[in-house]
């Protein structure tokens, strides 16, 4: 039996096959780490969230900020982007049954056995991994909640506020923590976040830090496995810390990494004939209203 963690799909179901395929992944046996960002962009949303739920008992899946996009544009189809490719998601007969399943999924997983943590975009240097795990279940507990949930998909869109507050309350509150693990890249030492700046390590803003080079960081001796910086291209040389986006929707690559011997299996986005040509990658800005944020 053999685990397995795969950066962001994004819609690109070919590539992911491939590194299946490459692996020989045994879905009776083996295990699948996903870390978000399943569908949006890439040319096979809907295929690819067809695809994920057929092979759901053998995944690990934590949700991104375009899966928490998609459930908002599902329950307020006015939300959808030009750039979105998620209306044949909602449209389709099956999309409760799918939708229904991406919502119970975490925001943050931890394998205690192996030490290691499974988020989209990363744990804030304030944090210890006990209190992300404690936040991330207030928001995942909401989006299980009919009666809630509508209330927190209208109100998690926007960059404020910039930073926690155990003194923070309702949807203010859900939205810093959702931003945290879903859509940060650069913040300070206390946590305040930076949204404008999405290029590599040295495009931070004076003052700010990747979240992960903090030296104060409180889950440092964590693992953490985590996704959404397409722009690192996987370059991380902060020890402990393992970035799987590489940009496979942007003419990249789509990476799969060993969560047991530590190996990397790529594909080449650019050389499969349902995606687009190569390019290189362009500052993109993917909040909700910004970046398809949640």
């Amino acid at each position: 039996m053999a685990t397995y963690a795969v950066g962001d799909l994004q819609g690109c179901l070919q590539p992911l096959k491939c590194l299946l395929e490459r692996v020989r992944f045994n879905p009776a046996v083996d295990k699948l780490w996903l870390v978000g960002d399943l569908v949006n962009r890439g040319p096979e949303s809907l295929e690819t969230l067809r695809y994920l739920y057929s092979i759901r008992q053998s995944l690990t899946c934590v949700l991104g900020n375009h899966d928490l996009h998609l459930l908002a544009a599902w329950r307020n189809v006015e939300r959808l982007k030009k750039s979105d490719t998620l209306r044949e998601i909602i449209e389709a007969p099956d999309a409760d049954q799918l939708l229904d399943w991406l919502r119970q999924q975490k925001l943050l997983h931890y394998d205690e056995p192996r030490g290691i943590a499974l988020v989209h975009a990363g744990i804030p240097p304030q944090w210890t991994l006990g209190k992300a795990l404690e936040l991330a279940a207030e928001v995942e507990e909401v989006l299980r909640d009919d009666s809630r949930l509508p209330l927190y998909l209208d109100g998690m869109y926007g960059n404020e506020p910039a930073k926690w507050s155990k003194r923070l309350a309702g949807v203010e509150r859900l939205r810093v923590i959702t931003n945290y693990l879903t859509r940060m890249r650069f913040c300070t030492a206390e946590g305040k976040l930076e949204f404008k700046s999405k290029e590599g390590l040295d495009s931070a803003p004076k003052g700010y830090k990747p979240w992960f080079a903090h030296k104060g960081r409180r889950s440092r001796h964590v693992k953490i496995i985590f996704g959404h910086w397409a722009a690192l291209q996987g370059q991380v040389e902060e020890p402990g810390v393992i970035a799987l986006d590489t940009g496979c929707v942007w003419g990249g690559s789509m990476t799969l990494y060993n969560v047991d011997d530590g190996q990397y299996h790529h594909c080449d986005c650019a050389d499969d004939g349902t995606l687009r040509p190569a390019a290189p990658i362009p500052t993109f800005n993917d909040q909700p209203g910004t970046e398809p944020t949640p």
